[in-house]
């Protein structure tokens, strides 16, 4: 009997650690672009270690991870990492103030850039960051996102998982008896 409780446990630890990391669609559906009020987007988010920020964006923006001093004076040189691919995630791993802007420094003078301070360790996920397509989805000098939101891949994920622990809780069940 008491090897039965053990899958309720395990689906539940299962569930529990999928729910612990959030991928944040920079700007949500405006995206990463000149018109949209990222201060204003990141104001009520929470950042911890285990989330992704996802950065959407058409061909005429890119995105640098970069130094306090140079998100100050949108400083576009000796950037840390830089994409421009136009779909690109950032792994949130450890604790900390994170910075990112537009490699168009008017751009960045325009508001087009990112503080994320980065708190404290949550249950890691099983499940790596995911992983952006190059290209992205974005058409030509569009600012729009087509695509499913943060929550939606949620569940996706959570779908997986769940569907993962049915089987192998009915691989340790048969195996029990």
């Amino acid at each position: 009997m008491a090897k039965l409780l053990l899958i309720p446990t395990i689906l539940l630890l299962l569930y529990a650690i999928t729910c612990s990391a959030t991928v944040y669609t920079v700007g949500d559906n405006s995206g990463w672009d000149i018109s949209t009020d990222i201060d204003s987007w990141a104001r009520d988010k929470t950042f911890a270690v285990g989330d992704t920020l996802l950065f959407q964006y058409s061909q005429y923006h890119s995105v640098s991870e970069v130094t306090k001093k140079n998100y100050e004076g949108c400083n576009t040189t000796n950037v840390l990492q830089t994409s421009s691919n136009g779909n690109t995630s950032f792994a949130l791993t450890e604790p900390g103030d994170r910075y990112f802007i537009c490699g168009n420094r008017l751009h960045c003078l325009g508001g087009m850039k990112l503080h994320a301070n980065v708190l404290g360790d949550r249950v890691s996920s099983p499940i790596g960051a995911p992983v952006a397509q190059p290209g992205g989805n974005l058409p030509p000098g569009s600012s729009k996102s087509n695509n499913p939101s943060s929550s939606a891949f949620h569940n996706m994920i959570r779908m997986d998982i769940m569907v993962l622990a049915f089987f192998g809780s009915l691989a340790i069940l048969f195996h029990v008896m």
